[in-house]
């Protein structure tokens, strides 16, 4: 089908599958559906999508996706079921973690349920920096359902898409209390040193912390979808799952990453740090933890300290990290972060410093986006930001 032209849709439901090619930078996308009255929503249930699967009336579901060369998401559509008040069903998609011109080979196609054959199909090309479109619309016409090709983008997203059919974005619900993910504390003590944007650093060296096993414990608060309206994607089911990261670079010049996908290091050889463990969940009540051996201070040029988002959340608004440094007979020092205001999946916490021979710790607290379209790939935006110079191939996720 050509931009503009329409076809007749004869079938009582139809199947409605988003489509494009996978590949490496290719950013994910979302198909959804509005159901329209004169030419808006009725009020925001008639807005189905990955947060909001089914409509009330049971005539239209989002599906979910089919992965492989191709991506398919798809929507369910029951015509015959459709409410007589709606005249109008918008097939819309969203881009998530990039925008439509980096897709290839993006179609509409509209497939009869009953016999699987295709009624229309809409191959949408020339898209720039747009990160919502509508496709096309299924609309009545003298007692029966067309199918017409739009091709319209937004640059505003999702949101912008939906708010010009009349959605409301503001009206969430206020979000539950913050749900506490720690590791239980050692005894209160009174000269705990924390580290903020106006008192950025503390002397290990002066603080007598030159030996033994330091713990940085990584804890959490998060309020589920917190800034991020209707629109943001909640997994049933997970909780957050943050990952307690670091560079370090030694003063021989080796260098490297510790990660829960990758190395956890070791303590009694290079680079004398050690991840303890992955908590998927936060549930674990010691939480993760990263130990760093002091006695081979001489040995660390710098090690940076960095919190990622795996899974629970699309980015850290609405997130508070706080790390906790517990040096062996030393005040601890903490410092946290809850500012974002961007898509950032990487909140770099601190960085440990050999400054002629004294090792000072100093608070961060910067947020790093992801590459375009490479959610998963935010240690590489740390490595850049701070110029270590590492080498990067993709992992395997977590199982």
């Amino acid at each position: 089908m050509q931009k503009g032209s329409n076809v007749a849709v004869h079938a009582r439901a139809v199947r409605v599958e988003l489509g494009w090619q996978s590949g490496q930078g290719v950013p994910d996308a979302d198909a959804s559906a509005l159901l329209l009255a004169g030419g808006k929503v009725r009020s925001d249930n008639d807005f189905v999508f990955y947060n909001q699967p089914t409509h009330p009336s049971g005539a239209v579901n989002y599906d979910g996706k089919n992965r492989g060369q191709t991506v398919v998401d798809a929507l369910s559509i029951a015509l015959d079921r459709t409410e007589p008040a709606i005249d109008t069903i918008v097939i819309a998609a969203s881009a998530d973690g990039g925008n439509f011109g980096q897709f290839t080979g993006l179609y509409v196609r509209v497939i009869d349920a009953a016999n699987g054959a295709e009624v229309a199909r809409f191959d949408s090309t020339g898209a720039t920096t747009e990160t919502a479109f509508v496709l096309g619309e299924l609309y009545r016409r003298q007692g029966g359902w067309k199918f017409r090709a739009v091709g319209q983008g937004y640059a505003s997203g999702l949101a912008g898409l939906a708010t010009d059919f009349g959605i409301s974005v503001d009206d969430e619900p206020p979000p539950p209390p913050p749900q506490q993910h720690y590791a239980p504390p050692p005894p209160m003590d009174m000269n705990k040193i924390s580290l903020t944007k106006t008192a950025p650093a503390v002397s290990l060296t002066k603080q007598g912390a030159t030996s033994g096993v330091m713990r940085i414990n990584l804890n959490w608060s998060a309020r589920p979808g917190a800034a991020k309206g209707m629109f943001g994607k909640r997994r049933s089911g997970a909780d957050l799952d943050l990952d307690l990261c670091c560079l370090w670079e030694l003063m021989d010049g080796t260098k490297g990453c510790i990660h829960a996908l990758g190395d956890f290091g070791a303590l009694d050889r290079a680079p004398y740090i050690m991840l303890d463990k992955d908590d998927r969940t936060g549930g674990n009540v010691s939480g993760e933890n990263l130990d760093i051996n002091l006695d081979f201070t001489g040995h660390f040029r710098r090690i940076l300290v960095f919190a990622e988002l795996y899974e629970g959340a699309e980015d850290f608004r609405g997130v508070e990290a706080t790390a906790t440094l517990y040096p062996v007979n030393s005040a601890p020092i903490e410092m946290s972060m809850n500012d974002c205001h961007d898509a950032s999946r990487d909140a770099v916490l601190a960085v440990i410093e050999n400054i002629n021979g004294e090792l000072v710790v100093r608070r961060e607290g910067v947020f790093v986006l992801p590459p375009a379209g490479r959610p998963r790939w935010g240690k590489q935006s740390v490595d850049e930001a701070y110029r270590w110079g590492l080498n990067w191939v993709a992992t395997k996720g977590k199982g």
